[in-house]
């Protein structure tokens, strides 16, 4: 990466802002790999600094794997030894250490007590640094209860989510079959994530060999409750005429929506990277005109 520019027009130091705000347009798509990436080249540029050390840690704690998990923290007590503090980096250790499992890390967990507690001391109420953490240790004083209600609702989320998605697939796929649809193919490439998703599912959903899946998409809700019945019709029909005594096969009908459903989670992915990459593009562009 090429060398920033290290001054503003009021003379103050523009090089850490410059590393902060791609960390933060990278982490905001989910472009985690090129948020490290970003991070350590201004750690490398600038030297220790507590700001990119939280970016770097919260880029590895964002993969929610072992070996990040460890690297993430690792960040943390880095950046801490710097300026011990940080809120920004005290809230993002808690979330780590809470989020760790005692029976495996013990000391990790057993660190988020301290960490507690030091947040009670430096965070004003009514800050967000405050609401922070009183939303993880909530969080990670629930029962099993509120986890199971928490957990329908994040998949009552996902249903809602991937519903609208394939209603704004629909229309778009409409659109552009009538020449009508801005997205790509054919129109300017943006940073905008849920345009980069949408353009990313109708070139994955064109053609005629994904007409059944347009279809399955553009009544979402029926097509699951006839693949269900259809489902259930089967093996019951299987198992009552004795040619089996316990069937699945009539789960194979379900085939073709679960094909749909993994060309949207195969357009939502190809938009991120998308995305990621024009922004690493622009930022490029920039480091080339500096």
């Amino acid at each position: 990466m090429a060398k920033l520019p290290v001054r503003n027009e009021w003379g103050g130091d523009m090089e850490r802002q410059q590393y902060e705000q791609r960390c933060s347009e990278l982490y905001e798509v989910g472009g985690y790999a090129e948020v490290r990436e970003a991070a350590r080249a201004g750690l490398g540029e600038l030297g220790p600094d507590p700001v990119l050390l939280r970016w770097l840690g919260q880029a590895h704690a964002a993969e929610d794997d072992d070996d990040h998990d460890a690297e993430a923290e690792a960040a943390y007590r880095k950046g801490l030894a710097l300026a011990q503090d940080d809120l920004g980096l005290l809230v993002s250790y808690l979330e780590l250490c809470l989020r760790s499992d005692s029976f495996t890390y013990p000391g990790r967990a057993a660190r988020g007590a301290a960490l507690q507690t030091r947040l009670e001391e430096l965070a004003p109420p009514g800050s967000a640094e405050r609401a922070r953490v009183d939303a993880v240790t909530g969080w990670a004083g629930r029962g099993y209860w509120d986890d199971f209600k928490d957990s329908a609702a994040q998949a009552r989320s996902r249903r809602e989510g991937a519903a609208e998605q394939s209603v704004q697939v629909t229309d778009a796929l409409r659109r552009a079959a009538r020449g009508e649809f801005g997205g790509e193919p054919g129109g300017e490439p943006g940073e905008d994530l849920r345009a980069a998703e949408l353009a990313a599912a109708v070139e994955l959903l064109q053609g005629r060999r994904n007409a059944l899946l347009r279809l399955l998409l553009a009544h979402r809700a029926a097509a699951y409750a006839l693949t269900l019945g259809l489902c259930l019709g089967v093996n019951q029909a299987l198992v009552s005429s004795g040619t089996l005594r316990f069937s699945l096969w009539g789960w194979l009908l379900g085939i073709p929506m679960a094909a749909a459903e993994a060309k949207l989670r195969r357009a939502r992915r190809l938009g991120r990277e998308r995305v990621v990459a024009r922004i690493r593009d622009r930022h490029e562009r920039a480091d080339a005109a500096a």
